[in-house]
């Protein structure tokens, strides 16, 4: 994996994605309170991926988006809760596909007996990918990087469902950056999203089926969204 695929199919891709999470009842629009505070005209739950065959199709996604992306890397890392499931998906459709990488998750709670210790699975060593749902405010990502960088190895990208592409929060305020951008420019970490605000707004854009929400999302977006 190492050329990146052309825009073009990123956005289609990008598509197909946003239709399924909708088919699947995993991508809701109404008024929903995201952990900043704030009322968004959308809210977006992985967990709602409930049942073999939503699974088995989104880590087809994550396995198109992290081969269209180019990036490179040796162990995939399923932080948990839910990254546990999804990284291990995403490593069985990467299989079925020809890219065997070994795999490994953390616990919670430390085991006392047993292999021990919280990680589960391959060794971590060389350039780890963090697969998740989303990124919320990067406090997730910052604890999956001290468990892969305490095991010895390079915590090097983070793979995601949807970027929400919107303001993070920092004691309360609203910051000009987005999380992704704070994993991205200041973890130093490559961050590879099957879709992100724009391209949804973009799907809710095409015809009359969609507008009530496309003008919703197009308006909190105005608001709290960053590029």
């Amino acid at each position: 994996m190492n050329t990146s695929a052309p825009q073009a199919d990123r956005d289609a891709l990008a598509r197909d994605f946003v239709q399924f999470a909708i088919d699947a009842g995993v991508l809701r629009f109404g008024e929903f309170k995201t952990k900043a505070g704030r009322l968004s005209p959308y809210f977006f739950n992985a967990g709602l991926f409930d049942d073999g065959a939503k699974l088995a199709r989104l880590a087809q996604f994550y396995a198109r988006a992290l081969i269209d992306s180019g990036v490179e890397f040796d162990v995939i890392f399923g932080p948990a809760y839910k990254g546990i499931p999804l990284g291990a998906a995403v490593a069985i459709e990467l299989a079925r596909l020809g890219v065997v990488k070994p795999f490994a998750y953390n616990r919670k709670e430390a085991k006392d007996h047993g292999e021990g210790g919280t990680l589960v699975g391959a060794p971590l060593k060389g350039r780890v990918l963090i697969v998740d749902d989303v990124i919320s405010a990067g406090t997730a990502v910052r604890e999956s990087i001290a468990l892969i960088e305490a095991a010895g190895a390079t915590p090097h990208a983070v793979a995601i469902a949807l970027d929400r592409q919107e303001k993070a929060t920092e004691g309360g305020r609203d910051v000009d950056w987005s999380a992704v951008q704070y994993v991205r420019d200041r973890l130093g970490l490559q961050v590879i999203a099957i879709a992100n605000l724009a391209q949804l707004l973009q799907h809710l854009g095409q015809g009359d089926k969609f507008l009530p929400f496309f003008q919703s999302v197009s308006a909190y977006r105005a608001r709290y969204g960053v590029d």
